[in-house]
Formats: structure tokens, C-alpha cells, sequence
């Protein structure tokens, strides 16, 4: 908001009372400073109070404009017609937050003489010595007009250039100079900034529902609407969004809309500035809680009140992502119309213009209401056409409305929907615009509940709504050829799968419940299953869509928590799957699912992870489940292929060695890795420790260890892992009966890579020393993401003893930090427990591990005082920050 040369705000900056104060002050630092102070203060005071926020931001701007020509009046300016000081860029629009940048620049003529340079660095002084911080520039208006003619951005912040005092001929003067008929006309102007905008939304990964979003430079911040009024400017001479609704650009809704964004937008970065106390516009997790709460979110049983805070921030950014998309479009329009458009009828309803398809006359959506459907469908026909014309955006955003009830049970609605998931090309693409013109959340009411829906967590990295079209663009990834290379399996199978749009729509309604209470899965279920029916689609399809609803974690679950070597575990498996196609159905919505989770989450281990449990069920399901193999049928037919592989010839030895094993190590292991190992194992020296890595690798890296058996190994050789910055994924320990240990570990590198056969070497030396030496259990001075202190989890531990298996299953969640794995092995060796089997899973800041542990005399761990002992000292030692505490517990 600009204020008149005659506004006068004492309770901001009182004037007469400032100027007593310098008057009897003899430094005149501490009065600036103190009225900076105060005039922050009290802006501060109505931000409480719910004044509006255009005018705060427009206030500040005034206080600084009282500060900077007070002090401008300290000095002696030799000519004050030689100098000019100038507000440029946001400063010069008078919209200043708490910590916005204050740009100056300061014009002179053609000479700039030692006593005017000699203030202008007094000046600059004296605003850093009263804590202003200011960037600035010194130049002639030639010079200014040189940079900025080649440089938009410089273009830019003079565009809004507002002179603060000194000279007026050398502002007219400079704003003569830039005027479009000398530099940047307002078609180069609009070429420049649409192709800034496209480079600024790159380095957001074109989505504004990312978790710590930029709420100035990020898609739908407050640099789209700038983007638009900069442009505004440069062919209207129209900075100000009123001026835009009166020349038609913006109806009096979008309007009124566009405003009421733009003040949130400024709430929420007000805020931000104050608790930061620094210019950063990224809404970090740190700030997030306290935003919410200041601006009156509160929880719910369902919703944290900082998810509804960042759900109107989602909701808002989409809003304006989409308002400034069609006013580009309106502009480029006007400022590059070409002398005639190109029209080409499509039907009766629609046409394309200039590349845009648009309806044949305004009243389409409302004699036709069937065609908001349409529109898309002919997209997906017709992928020449690259969009939707501005004009028709704007009506389907108004009868979008006319979606209700008896539009959804319409046979044409649901014959269009259904239609526009069968189609070979475009689904993601016309999903992702449905979504954002609001059709899609008015076709589908419970999705339209998960638009802008959070989860405040380090593990879902965006929105229910941008995951779920996430898993639905990976999806289409299998079925097109250029991807075949990524998922050879998943493309495989997708190209032999009879209906991909039952998957597409598992994909579409697998979280749409998410949010409400309850699990989501089974209220997904339901929603699904009605939505199938309702489109008159087969039993056998709506159940199978409704099935892959209601279990889309079972696979990545099983996986990631169970023994997948065990037989027993896949056949129950397959008995929940039941056949051939719902693997198939269910492997390919795992696997895009977890893809669109994170992108740190999807990696070759857990590829490989999956493919095994595919592999393993699809022969059991081939084999027949009413026959499953017998454990002892398939443990010596993994002997026999993995003899028929060894290189030694000592039959005695290899079967001396065998009768030591156990027979989870046969189920577990492939024939060739039991080959490889008992060949080293008969050639290694005695006591000398063996550590060998397989020659392949498949996603991870393996290492096998054999050694005689120590109680503190497992927790020896996890710590020398920690500290080697690798992450354990899993993990198991055959005890032998010759009191040799055959500990196997899988491990990726930070970035979820395996390592490469140089650091593979490093690391197989130092796992033999470590098996030789004991280690420093001092706590790991390892990197952790700053963000996890702000998601803290406590630590639960619980058991359940599986005496079929022989074994007890400890399921552990806890806080991700370095050392979790190594400091279990200390307490289970502390607690008289051996680990059997372990699997590592973290999400985020939560770990997820499970442990199959057993006690010394290889029974499941049972005894209460041992499993008191071992949930005692776990949460003891998770929970336990201080680095003293730690100590005592040094084994």
C-alpha cells in the first residue's frame, strides 16, 4: 500500500518528538535505532491486533521512508541536485516485512565529487550501525540504464523505483532512460519473465506441495503475483492489482481471491520473518508449529493444527499458480496476439485456438454440463493442443459447481470419466489439470478432502493429493518404452496386465482417506468400491480395485518386516494375494507407491527386496497353495544345486561344515552365495576371521563374516558399520555348533547406493580388524538432518514370542539417529539375548526395526526379567542424549 507524501503516523514514527531527541542526543545513532525500535514494535502490536496486513507491510515501508529522509537531512549535501536516493524493488513498492530487504540506489550526474561519496559511505554506515540492513547501488542514470538493459532482473527492481528524496530530474531522468521504447518492450519484457518463471518453478521441482515450501520464489508464492503485476506495469503502466479488475482482466471473484491469497501469503511470511529474525522465506519445519498457533490453528482429534495451516498454504499456492497461469496467458494475448488466431473446430463444443482448446461459444458448461469431462478427454485425443484457453480455464473454474449428485450419477459423467482412464496417453497429464481447475476434487468429493492434506512427518515428503498423482505418473512410467530400462520387471508385467485403468484407479483412491480418522485403508476400501459401482463397472473388477485399496501395504510391509526367506512366510503371504493377478496388480502399485512417497525412500535394495518376495510368490502360487513345498524338500534341494557349483572336491569337509549350519541358513542363502562361502570357509585359516563380499553387486552391498563366536560380535561389527557412515538394512547370526559365528550383513552407502569395490575393500578390512580388536562404543559423531529434532518419536519396544520359529520378534520404533542398531546389540548382549534376524526400515525420522532374536541356548527369549531388561535399557539408551549417560553404559 503507498501512503500520500502528507500521511503522518505518530504512534509509528513521531516526528517532532524524533527530532527533539536528536537535538539533545549527541550521538544520533541511538535515536534512529530506538525509533526503528519502536516503530517495529508497534507494528508488531497491531500484527497481533489482526490489523490488516496490506497495511502493515505498507506501514513498515512508510517507517523506513521517515528514517532514511531524516537521516538523508543529517548531512550536508553539497548539491542537492546532484543526488538523488531512490527505493527500488520490493522496498520501492513500499511492501516491507520484518526482514525484507531495503534496496537503495543512489543516483548522481555524471560526476560524483569526493564530499558526496564521502556521505553516500557515511550514509550506508550509519544504517548498518543502526541494525537496517540494506543493499545498494551507486551509479549515474546511464550507467543504470547499461545494466539494465542487460540484465532483467536489474529491470526489474528499477520498475518499481520510487524516489525518496534529492533530486527529481535525475528519477525523471533515469525513468526516461528505461522506458520501454528504449530498452525491454513489453513483449521482450513478458518473453523474459515467463521464461524466469519457468526457471524459478525448476528449481522447485514444479510443485508447490513440497514440505518446507518457499513462500516467495516456490510455485504459487508471492512471486507469481509480482510476476504478473511487473508485467502489468511494463505494458499497462498499471502496477496495482485493482487495475487489472478494471481492465478486465480479473473479475471482481478473482479479484477478491487473488488479494485474499496474497494476504495470507503475508501473514504467513510476516510471521516467519519475525521468529527467524533474517530474510528466509522457506517455511521450515522449526517455525511451522509456532505459525500455526499464532495464527489460531488448532488440533483436532483428527488434524494437527499446523497440517491446516499448511493445507491452506497448499491451497492458496494452487490458487495462485492458477490465477497467475491465466493472466500470462491473458497477456500474452494482448501483448503478443498475432494478427489472426488460428481456430479449428474439434465438435460441436469445443475448438482449438492457437494451439489451446477452448469452447465454441460461453455457454457450453451450462447446456452441456457432461463437456467438463469432455474437455479432457479431447486433450488426451488430441496431444498436439498444449492447454486450455485462459478464457475457458476461467469458465470451468465458475461451473465447476455444477458438479453435484446427479452430475456423477449422469451415465455421459461416468462414461467420460471412466473413458479418460482408458486411454494409451495423457491420463497423468489431464489428471494433474483436472486436479488443479478443482474438477477432479468435484468428481471425486473424498479426494477433493485430501487436496493440500499433510502429514507432518520427515517420511511423506508432499500432499496426499501430489503423492497420489505422484503413484499415478509412475504407473504410466511402466507402460511406456523409453522406462523399460528402470523397471524391466514392472514394464514386464504391465505389458501383459488385461486392464490397467482397475490399477490406475487403486492408485487414484489407495489414500484418499487419509486424514480422516481411522484406517485409511479400510475406509479407502469403501470408497472405492462405491465409486466402481457407481460407474457400472464389473464385480469382478470393482472388487479387485477395492482388494488392492485395502492392501496396498501389505507387500511393502512383508517385505520390509518379515523373513521373506522363510517358506512359511510367503505362503501366507499367498494365501492373502490368492493368485497370479493380484500379485501382479499389487507388485506394480507397491512399487509406485514407494517411488512416490520420497524420493529418498525408492532405492535398488528395496527393488530387489520386492522382486524376490514377487519371484518367491509367484512360484508358490504356480506351485499351488493347497501343496506347499516342505521346508526339508526345498532345503536339500537348495544342498544339492549349491554343491554342484563348489570348487572343492573335500565332500567330507563340506559336509562336516553343513551339519554345523542350520537350516535357515539354506533357506536363506542362494546356492551359489552357499558355494562361494563354504568354498572360503574350508580354505581359511584357523582362528583368523573371514570376511568376503559377493562378486556381484545387486542394489547393496553384502558382507559375510565367519568367525569364532563372541558375545560382543553383532555389536562390535554394527558399531565399526555406524561409524563407517553405512546404513544397515539388515542383518542375521547362525550360531554354529562348533562355536564359529556366521554373521551376514546387507548395507548401503548415505544416498542409498551400494559401495563401490574400492571402499567395499576398505570396509572388509576394517570388519576384520574390527572382529580381531574391540571398539570405542563412545557415542558417533555422525550428520543427522536438522529437521529431526522437530520430529522426536519415543521409543516403543514390544515382543512376541513365536515358538513355531523358535525365535521371539522385538519390533522397535524410535527416533532415526546414528548408533540405533549398534547400541540394540549392546543391550541385547548386556540382557542375555542373541540377534537371529534383523530388519532395518526407516521412514523419515522413524525407524521401524524388527529383530528375531533368541537367548544363548538358541530358544525364543521369554523370560520376563530379560525382556523387562531389554525394553528398559532400549528406551534408556534411545532416549538418552547426553553424552555422560552414554558412558556408563560402556561395555
Amino acid at each position: 500500500m503507498r501512503y500520500a507524501d502528507d500521511y503522518i503516523d505518530t504512534r509509528l514514527f513521531d516526528a517532532a518528538e524524533f527530532q527533539q531527541r536528536l537535538q539533545t542526543t549527541k550521538s544520533a545513532i541511538p535515536v534512529f535505532r530506538d525509533a526503528l525500535k519502536t516503530g517495529d514494535k508497534e507494528l508488531n502490536l497491531r500484527f497481533q491486533d489482526n490489523a490488516s496486513i496490506t497495511e502493515i507491510v505498507g506501514q513498515r515501508g512508510w517507517l523506513i521512508d521517515q528514517i532514511l529522509i531524516h537521516m538523508w537531512q543529517q548531512y550536508d549535501w553539497p548539491d542537492q541536485n546532484a543526488v538523488a536516493l531512490l527505493a527500488v524493488g520490493g522496498y520501492g513498492r513500499q511492501e516491507l516485512h520484518p526482514a525484507s530487504d531495503v534496496d537503495l540506489l543512489f543516483l548522481y550526474h555524471d560526476v560524483l565529487d569526493d564530499v558526496t561519496q564521502e556521505y553516500i559511505e557515511q550514509f550506508l554506515t550509519f544504517l548498518w550501525d543502526i541494525k537496517l540492513e540494506v543493499g545498494h547501488s551507486v551509479r549515474t542514470p546511464i550507467d543504470t540504464q547499461a545494466m539494465a538493459a542487460d540484465d532483467i532482473t536489474v529491470m526489474t527492481n528499477l520498475l518499481e523505483a520510487r524516489l525518496l528524496i534529492g533530486s527529481q530530474a535525475l528519477f525523471e531522468q533515469l525513468q526516461a532512460l528505461i522506458g520501454p521504447e528504449h530498452m525491454w518492450p513489453a513483449k521482450t519484457f513478458f518473453e523474459a519473465k515467463v521464461a524466469e518463471q519457468a526457471s524459478r518453478y525448476s528449481r522447485y521441482h514444479d510443485t508447490a506441495y513440497n514440505l518446507e515450501p518457499n513462500i516467495k520464489d516456490g510455485p504459487g508464492g508471492l512471486r507469481d503475483i509480482q510476476t504478473v503485476l511487473w508485467v502489468a506495469k511494463r505494458h499497462f503502466g498499471s502496477p496495482q492489482l485493482q487495475n487489472l479488475f478494471g481492465r478486465g482482466f480479473l473479475t471482481n471473484e478473482e479479484y477478491q481471491l487473488l488479494n485474499e491469497c496474497q494476504n495470507f501469503l503475508w501473514k504467513v511470511r510476516y510471521l516467519l520473518h519475525q521468529l527467524t529474525g533474517r530474510h528466509d522465506d522457506r517455511l521450515g519445519f522449526e517455525y511451522q508449529r509456532t505459525i500455526a498457533e499464532k495464527l489460531g490453528y488448532q488440533d483436532t482429534e483428527q488434524h494437527l493444527g499446523v497440517e491446516t495451516l499448511m493445507k491452506q498454504y497448499y491451497r492458496t499456492a494452487e490458487e495462485v499458480r492458477q490465477l497467475n497461469e491465466m493472466l500470462l496467458q491473458l497477456f500474452q494475448e494482448a501483448i503478443l496476439r498475432p494478427e489472426k488466431n488460428q481456430v479449428k473446430p474439434l465438435n460441436k463444443r469445443f475448438r482449438v485456438c492457437n494451439d489451446l482448446i477452448e469452447v465454441a461459444h460461453d455457454r457450453v458448461f451450462a447446456d452441456r454440463p457432461f463437456a467438463l469431462l469432455e474437455i479432457f478427454l479431447l486433450l488426451e485425443n488430441h496431444p498436439e493442443i498444449k492447454g486450455i484457453r485462459a478464457s475457458t480455464v476461467r469458465l470451468l473454474r465458475y461451473y465447476k459447481s455444477s458438479i453435484d449428485d446427479a452430475f456423477r450419477s449422469d451415465l455421459r459423467a461416468t462414461s467420460l470419466f471412466y473413458e479418460i482412464l482408458c486411454q494409451p496417453q495423457g491420463v497423468t497429464r489431464v489428471l494433474r489439470m483436472m486436479r488443479r481447475y478443482g474438477i477432479l476434487d468435484a468428481y471425486i468429493p473424498a479426494f477433493g478432502n485430501i487436496v493440500g492434506q499433510m502429514q507432518y512427518d520427515l517420511f511423506h515428503v508432499y500432499t496426499v493429493d501430489q503423492h497420489t498423482l505422484s503413484v499415478l505418473h509412475n504407473l504410466r512410467c511402466f507402460s511406456i518404452d523409453k522406462h523399460q530400462h528402470e523397471f524391466p520387471l514392472c514394464s514386464k508385467i504391465m505389458a501383459h496386465l488385461p486392464k490397467p485403468e482397475l490399477l490406475y484407479l487403486a492408485g487414484l483412491f489407495h489414500d484418499i482417506a487419509k486424514g480422516r480418522g481411522g484406517d485409511h485403508s479400510e475406509l479407502g476400501q469403501h470408497d472405492a468400491m462405491a465409486f466402481c459401482q457407481l460407474h457400472s463397472m464389473s464385480p469382478h473388477g470393482s472388487r479387485l480395485v477395492a482388494w488392492l485399496v485395502k492392501n496396498h501395504l501389505l507387500m511393502s510391509v512383508t517385505a520390509q518386516r518379515q523373513d521373506i526367506s522363510d517358506p512359511d512366510v510367503i505362503h501366507r503371504f499367498a494365501l492373502q494375494v490368492m493368485d497370479l493377478a493380484h500379485l501382479d496388480y499389487l507388485y506394480l502399485l507397491t512399487v509406485a507407491d514407494i517411488r512416490a512417497t520420497s524420493p529418498k525412500l525408492w532405492n535398488s535394495w528395496k527393488a530387489s527386496l520386492l522382486e524376490d518376495l514377487y519371484n518367491r510368490t509367484r512360484h508358490a502360487l504356480r506351485d499351488g497353495l493347497s501343496n506347499p513345498i516342505d521346508r526339508q524338500v526345498r532345503i536339500e534341494s537348495i544342498k544339492r544345486q549349491a554343491n554342484s557349483l563348489l570348487d572343492s572336491t573335500d565332500q567330507v569337509g563340506v559336509g562336516m561344515l553343513w551339519d554345523t549350519l542350520d537350516d535357515e541358513y539354506f533357506l536363506r542363502c542362494s546356492p551359489g552365495d552357499i558355494a562361494r562361502e563354504t568354498d572360503a570357509i574350508l580354505l581359511k585359516a584357523p582362528n583368523e576371521p573371514l570376511v568376503l563380499i559377493p562378486d556381484a553387486l545387486k542394489g547393496s552391498t553384502d558382507f559375510t563374516i565367519y568367525t569364532e563366536d563372541r558375545d560382543d560380535l553383532f555389536a562390535t561389527t554394527a558399531l565399526y558399520l555406524e561409524k563407517q557412515r553405512l546404513n544397515v538394512v539388515a542383518a542375521y547370526i547362525i550360531t554354529t555348533k562348533k562355536h564359529c559365528t556366521l554373521l551376514h550383513y546387507t548395507v548401503l552407502e548415505d544416498d542409498s547406493t551400494h559401495l563401490d569395490e574400492k571402499r567395499a575393500e576398505v570396509i572388509r578390512q576394517g570388519l576384520i580388524a574390527a572382529c580381531q580388536q574391540p571398539q570405542d562404543f563412545s557415542a558417533i559423531k555422525r550428520h543427522q538432518p536438522s529437521q529431526i529434532k522437530y520430529f522426536t518419536i519415543p521409543t516403543q519396544v514390544e515382543f512376541t514370542i513365536d515358538h513355531s520359529s523358535h525365535h521371539t520378534v522385538m519390533e522397535l520404533v524410535t527416533t532415526d539417529r546414528p548408533g540405533v542398531l549398534s547400541r540394540v546389540a549392546q543391550v541385547l548382549q548386556k540382557c542375555g539375548g542373541r540377534l537371529k534376524n534383523a530388519k532395518i526400515a526407516t521412514f523419515g525420522s522413524k525407524v521401524e526395526d524388527v529383530f528375531y532374536i533368541i537367548d544363548k541356548e538358541g530358544k525364543p527369549l521369554q523370560l520376563p526379567e530379560q525382556l523387562d531388561c531389554l525394553r528398559t535399557q532400549i528406551k534408556e539408551w534411545l532416549d538418552d542424549t547426553e553424552q555422560q549417560k552414554l558412558q556408563k553404559h560402556v561395555i
